[in-house]
C-alpha cells in the first residue's frame, strides 16, 4: 500500500530549477559594487608596493567581489549569499515565477565573473596600470546587462560552449 493511501501526508515535489529573478537580483547588487570599484579605481593612484596596492579601497572591494563570484561558481548559484537573500527577503513578496531555469548557466556565469575579476585583481597587485578598472568595467557591463535586460553573457557563453561540445550540459533533474 502506498504512503498516500495509508493516510500519510504527501510531500510536495520541489520543482527543478531556480527563479530566474534571483540571479538578476544578485546581478543588480554586483553591478552597484563593480561600479563603485571602477569609480574608486579611477580616483586612486596605482600605489608603490604590493601591500599598498592590496590595501587600496578599490582592491579591497574587488577582493570581496572575487570571493562572492568564487562562492557562486563553486558552491552553486543556489547557495550564493545573494540567492539566499533573494529567497528569504524578496521572493516571498513576489508572485511565484512563471517558469524556472536550469542553475547551470548562471553558475557558469559566476565562474566567468570570477575569472575576469580575479585576473584584474592579480594584475593590479602585480602593478599593471588600469587592470583593476578594466576588469571591473567588463564585469560591470555583464552584470548590468543581466540586471537591466535579463541578458546573461556568461549564460550565453555556457550555451555556446555546450553547443560546441567543449563542455557538457549539466544533467537535467526532474
Amino acid at each position: 500500500m502506498s504512503a498516500e493511501k495509508a493516510g500519510a501526508p504527501e510531500t510536495p515535489v520541489k520543482p527543478f530549477g531556480i527563479d530566474p529573478r534571483g540571479p538578476r537580483f544578485g546581478a543588480s547588487i554586483t553591478a552597484v559594487l563593480l561600479l563603485t570599484v571602477v569609480l574608486l579605481g579611477l580616483t586612486e593612484t596605482l600605489g608603490g608596493d604590493l601591500v599598498a596596492r592590496a590595501l587600496q579601497p578599490a582592491a579591497l572591494l574587488l577582493t570581496v567581489i572575487v570571493a562572492l563570484f568564487a562562492w557562486g561558481a563553486f558552491a552553486g548559484i543556489q547557495k550564493h549569499p545573494y540567492g539566499l537573500l533573494y529567497r528569504a527577503v524578496v521572493a516571498p513578496r513576489l508572485a511565484p515565477p512563471a517558469e524556472r531555469e536550469d542553475p547551470a548557466p548562471p553558475t557558469f556565469a559566476q565562474l566567468v565573473g570570477l575569472l575576469v575579476t580575479a585576473t584584474g585583481l592579480v594584475l593590479h597587485l602585480l602593478g599593471v596600470p588600469g587592470a583593476l578598472v578594466v576588469a571591473a568595467s567588463a564585469a560591470f557591463i555583464a552584470a548590468f546587462l543581466n540586471a537591466a535586460f535579463a541578458y546573461c553573457l556568461g549564460c550565453q557563453l555556457y550555451v555556446l560552449l555546450v553547443r560546441a561540445r567543449i563542455i557538457r550540459r549539466s544533467p537535467a533533474r526532474a
